[in-house]
């Protein structure tokens, strides 16, 4: 093993073991919701997911604000430019607030239209639109918390973000307990607890980014010029992550098709797909800082070095996540108190959720890589492309198959998605250097 293989093991896990605990500590708070709303009953747990589902896309369509602040801000600190680096990171704040705001103002009037696209019943409908309209006031800062995470990563530091998201987290899982629980607030008490959590969380990100913007002597008024270019450097990261979400929101709309039962049964599966996702995501955060620093500095050997070793990482992880599944496969619908059609659908689910992790490990750590590299272009022409490798394989397979065929759909798409990023981090094209 070479001298620079054996630094990136030690950046990989310096980065990687925080970015761990921040990214699962998420899901797994979501899954604490679905666990104390599914006590409300099958139609609230249905609701939730149709809103969750709904929610998740505005929120990730904004994941640009993470990621793409993430690889500029590294490879500036590469170049050695961390006033700079700073500078790029505050205005994605700025961007970021005024994207919550925009979200607010144009979303609260479409939401029927948005739970209505689901073809949801009636019972579960108005309880999905409680949910989205108080859960969309929180999103002002939670696209500060994404472009705040991105600072941090950039600058080397995922400890700061995984003490964020524990906190805030946490205490979201007490304030809907106590709100649906105890006050029996029901559905909207599970909203009310997001936004207040996501509220303390968005400033505290501002605090950081503010302190460290003294450090280095940065004015944290906003920059028009800076924004918008912030904006457009997105647009390519945006396409991507919007095929991403069109693939889950395609996925989500089937599933409520084939009914209350396979609709809550899927969103449970979806939610541990995200755990795990989430979970393997932490080497592919590294792999983002990592290869933008790196890039940054004109270390094209360290970059390739720091690849492979992750992708190794990632399918290592994806088999010890699969096993798990396997092993937790009959006590998994007991956590959420499902009914027992519920369970036994998300049980024939599990198998796949299971089997897909290794090749998920690959991907997502290959999709991190070439984030950091500030490929963008490249990963808004790929997710295109699987994504419509997704639609026909999905609509041909799941109406006669129903929820099991619908996984497999989405194995179909793991796979168009590993062939292309695999090709792409096989060549060159994409080891750009400098600031």
């Amino acid at each position: 093993m070479t001298l620079t293989t054996r630094v990136g093991n030690r950046e990989i896990l310096r980065l990687a073991v925080p970015a761990f605990g921040a990214l699962v500590a998420e899901p797994l708070f979501i899954l604490a919701d679905y666990a104390i709303v599914g006590r409300l009953g099958t139609v609230a747990l249905g609701a939730l997911g149709i809103a969750g589902t709904a929610l998740t896309t505005l929120v990730n369509l904004c994941v640009f604000l993470a990621y793409g602040t993430t690889a500029a801000v590294a490879r500036q600190i590469g170049a050695g430019n961390a006033a700079q680096a700073v500078k790029l990171g505050i205005d994605g704040l700025w961007l970021a607030a005024g994207i919550g705001a925009t979200l607010i103002v144009t979303c609260w009037p479409l939401t029927p239209w948005l739970v209505e696209l689901f073809g949801a019943s009636s019972d579960v409908a108005g309880p999905a639109v409680t949910y989205v309209r108080i859960s969309l006031l929180g999103t002002p800062a939670m696209l500060v918390i994404l472009a705040g995470t991105g600072i941090l990563r950039g600058l080397q530091d995922t400890v700061t973000p995984l003490a964020v998201s524990i906190g805030s987290f946490a205490l979201n899982a007490v304030l809907n307990a106590l709100f649906v629980l105890v006050l029996h607030w029901g559905i909207a008490g599970s909203a009310w607890g997001t936004v207040i959590a996501q509220g303390l969380g968005g400033a505290v990100y501002v605090l950081v980014v503010a302190k460290a913007a003294r450090a280095r002597k940065v004015s944290l008024r906003p920059d028009l010029a800076g924004i918008r270019a912030s904006g457009t450097a997105g647009i390519a990261l945006l396409v991507r992550t919007l095929c991403l979400r069109i693939v889950m929101l395609v996925a989500t709309a089937v599933a409520t098709r084939m009914g209350v039962v396979q609709l809550a049964a899927h969103a449970i599966a979806t939610q541990i797909w995200s755990l795990l996702a989430f979970a393997l995501d932490a080497i592919a955060i590294a792999g983002q800082a990592i290869t933008g620093r790196a890039l940054g500095a004109g270390d094209v050997r360290q970059t390739r070095a720091a690849t492979r070793t992750m992708v190794i990482w990632g399918i290592g992880y994806g088999v010890v996540l699969g096993v798990a599944i396997l092993l937790l496969r009959p006590v998994i619908p007991h956590l959420f108190d499902a009914d027992p059609a519920v369970s036994e659908q998300l049980r024939s689910v599990l198998w796949l959720v299971a089997l897909l992790q290794p090749v998920a490990g690959v991907v997502f750590v290959l999709d991190g890589v070439l984030i950091g590299a500030g490929d963008r272009r490249y990963l808004a022409w790929a997710s295109a492309l699987t994504t419509l490798v997704y639609l026909p394989a999905v609509y041909a397979l799941a109406p006669s198959g129903g929820l099991v065929a619908l996984w497999a759909a989405l194995g179909v798409w793991m796979a168009a998605r590993l062939v292309t990023l695999g090709l792409r981090a096989y060549g060159r094209a994409w080891l750009v250097t400098g600031g």
